[in-house]
């Protein structure tokens, strides 16, 4: 079977799994037998075997199958791409700078609709920078298999974003309406259009310097990054939701002895 097909049917499984345990029916059922953050755990676990199962099969199929776009052999494309892709990780580093009092975190705080620091960038600057990352990737891709797998992370976290947005949409109301309306997901189109401002002063520098490190540090080590079986890959992200989830559990759990709000909001970001 040509190995852009049997990938194909990896991200089939991880995005089934994903929309499906997120649909209103089935995660207000398990919410109420699991509790939030219990459906939380769940979710994760799902979400981390579906995702191992993928990164494996693209690393074991990578070299495989028929030839990708191969951006990667015409001179100055090829540069270009490389940048956007550095460029993702500075903003994927920017936006954990301040995450705790983004709309999008747990458990849910109030927003009163002023977007700060990377959320004038882009209101979803983590899905933009993996969106830009796999955009890039696909067409840079040698292989066929490369393409797919990257341009689906591509469309599936732009579809996110859109999913995240309609959801808080309902869930916040005026607030959040406010915040989409002078934000943009991709990055720097509101500044462009004259509906937000870069604030300089606001920026989580230290974070964009460390994006910067992790750019280069990739791409030093790109060849073995997907060594092992993708474990590397899959240990990092998987890692990196599972803090994020205990971050929202402890911050939820003193919010609760201080008496103040414990309702969890949105779920973290996903894997």
């Amino acid at each position: 079977m040509e190995p852009a097909i049997t990938i194909a049917g990896y991200w089939l499984l991880f995005a089934g799994t994903h929309i499906g345990l997120a649909s209103s029916p089935i995660r207000g059922r398990l919410v109420q037998r699991l509790g939030e953050f219990g459906f939380a755990g769940f979710f994760s676990v799902v979400a981390a075997v579906a995702f191992a199962l993928l990164v494996h099969g693209y690393a074991a199929l990578r070299f495989e199958g028929g030839p990708g776009l191969g951006l990667a052999a015409v001179s100055g494309a090829r540069e270009l791409l490389l940048v956007l892709s550095g460029a993702a990780m500075l903003l994927m580093l920017g936006s954990f700078a301040h995450y705790a009092a983004s709309p999008y975190a747990m458990p849910a705080r109030r927003h009163d609709g002023e977007p700060r620091g990377m959320e004038r960038v882009s209101r979803h600057a983590f899905f933009a920078a993996i969106a830009l990352f796999g955009t890039a990737h696909a067409l840079l891709a040698t292989r066929l298999v490369g393409t797919v797998f990257f341009g689906i992370l591509a469309a599936f976290t732009m579809l996110g974003t859109w999913h995240q947005d309609r959801k808080l949409l309902a869930l916040r109301g005026a607030p959040y309406a406010r915040f989409v309306a002078v934000t943009s997901t991709i990055p720097f189109a509101a500044i462009v259009a004259g509906r937000q401002r870069l604030v300089l002063r606001e920026l989580p520098w230290l974070h964009l310097a460390g994006g910067l490190g992790v750019a280069v540090g990739l791409r030093m080590v790109h060849g073995a990054i997907l060594s092992a079986g993708g474990a590397w890959v899959v240990a990092v992200t998987v890692g990196g939701a599972a803090l994020l989830t205990l971050e929202a559990w402890w911050r939820a759990r003193h919010a609760t002895r201080r008496g103040g709000p414990s309702t969890v909001g949105t779920e973290p970001h996903r894997i």
